[in-house]
């Protein structure tokens, strides 16, 4: 799919079962004939390629980095959310500049251009390992004026000195001119590339000391700075191949060293995966048990109001003394206004025919009452038993009887 900015399309393994997708991030001077050498590498092994081939201009304009990164994203988006499956990251050359550092800030919701939250985390779970191929390549320096060039033309005899010196010359303007530009843009590159630790996947970085383009002392100062993050590094260095002829130079070494990242990322892929289920697993737990801590502790709140009475009927009463009782019965003195004035509180009830509430009735409730001080108020014309003890002169007698019971 060509956009503005460059163009990406998947290369697919014929193998049914795939073990996950690479995405090749690849400067557009790298030859195709050679990226295929990469593509079928993955394959071999039982991975599917994303390639993502950025034009020159990204390296200037930005804004048409970001809008190859947004759409390659939402390729891969559409991909995972069918099957999800380990994600490795691969940068060859200028690759990491020209698209995929602004890969990394769209996922880490760091870009103007936003996906959602249940998408770009997705795509977090899935990512599982980096590839560094001959790169990272600091574009400001005099080094990175040799991709202005296309290798085409660069290889025709005579042509080398003097094209490097134009394209030299051009990009030294661009640099004088857009100097401040390129400074934020810079450290906003370097930036995003050591954030990326954070996606806590294994990196694998494949240099050259041979390499003009981006020289091993470079590639080694940023292997370290990520080792001193806490990232797990793995760092192999050629001496006699050129910049991004790692793999034509030494294909053997170089595909073991693939191979042990690819099953590497898997293994990453499926203890996170793990994990997740785990912990879903143990919020779901977590909600069910205070769930049901809550009902019990309403269901307790509840059966307070039944210990203080509990009516069989609209004139039976059975009467528990309390505290308050003994105050009415005390003060004889107290008009039936009086105790109107006081506040009513509600009495909750409990169902018996809940687990807690055959507990607490059973256990509360006397199967037998007889010798209990039992007292029907049909015979006080339905009037409340509180406010006819006081027409009885033992009723303080019996109350005292009754808690003794």
């Amino acid at each position: 799919m060509s956009i503005d900015g460059g163009r990406f399309y998947w290369e697919r393994n014929s193998d049914e079962k795939v073990k996950g997708i690479v995405i090749i991030f690849a400067w557009i001077s790298i030859d195709e004939s050679e990226l295929k050498n990469y593509v079928h590498l993955y394959a071999s092994l039982g991975w599917n390629s994303l390639v993502c081939l950025a034009d020159f201009a990204t390296l200037y304009i930005p804004e048409k980095a970001t809008s190859l990164a947004y759409s390659l994203l939402r390729q891969l988006v559409e991909e995972l959310r069918c099957r999800p499956c380990p994600v490795v990251v691969a940068a060859l050359s200028g690759g990491s500049k020209a698209c995929m550092y602004k890969f990394f800030q769209i996922v880490k919701g760091r870009s103007e251009a936003q996906v959602n939250l249940e998408d770009s985390q997705l795509v977090i779970n899935c990512i599982s390992g980096q590839i560094y191929d001959s790169c990272p390549v600091d574009f400001t320096a005099d080094f990175g004026t040799q991709f202005a060039v296309p290798p085409t033309i660069l290889k025709l005899p005579g042509s080398t000195k003097l094209l490097s010196l134009v394209a030299k010359g051009f990009t030294s303007g661009l640099d004088a001119l857009f100097i401040t530009r390129f400074g934020s843009q810079r450290s906003e590159y370097w930036r995003t590339l050591y954030s990326s630790v954070s996606f806590g996947a294994p990196f694998l970085i494949l240099c050259s000391e041979n390499d003009d383009i981006a020289p091993y002392q470079s590639v080694c100062k940023f292997a370290h700075s990520l080792q001193d993050m806490g990232a797990d590094i793995k760092m192999i260095m050629w001496k006699g191949s050129c910049h991004a002829g790692l793999y034509k130079s030494d294909p053997i070494q170089y595909g073991i060293a693939i191979d042990q990242l690819l099953a590497h990322a898997a293994s990453v892929f499926t203890s996170r995966i793990k994990k997740l289920v785990e912990r879903n697993g143990l919020d779901d737990m977590h909600d069910e048990i205070s769930h049901l801590i809550c009902d019990l502790q309403n269901a307790a709140a509840d059966s307070n109001g039944s210990f203080r009475r509990v009516a069989g009927g609209p004139n039976d009463h059975f009467f528990l003394p309390s505290s308050s009782d003994r105050q009415n019965v005390s003060d004889s003195g107290s008009s039936s206004e009086e105790r109107k004035d006081l506040p009513i509180w509600p009495n909750p009830s409990l169902s018996a025919h809940t687990v807690l509430g055959q507990i607490l009735f059973d256990a509360c409730v006397p199967k037998n009452v007889e010798g209990w001080d039992v007292k029907y108020t049909s015979s006080l014309k339905c009037q409340p038993f509180s406010s006819a003890r006081k027409h009885s002169p033992l009723n303080a007698i019996k109350y005292f009887r009754r808690s003794r019971l």
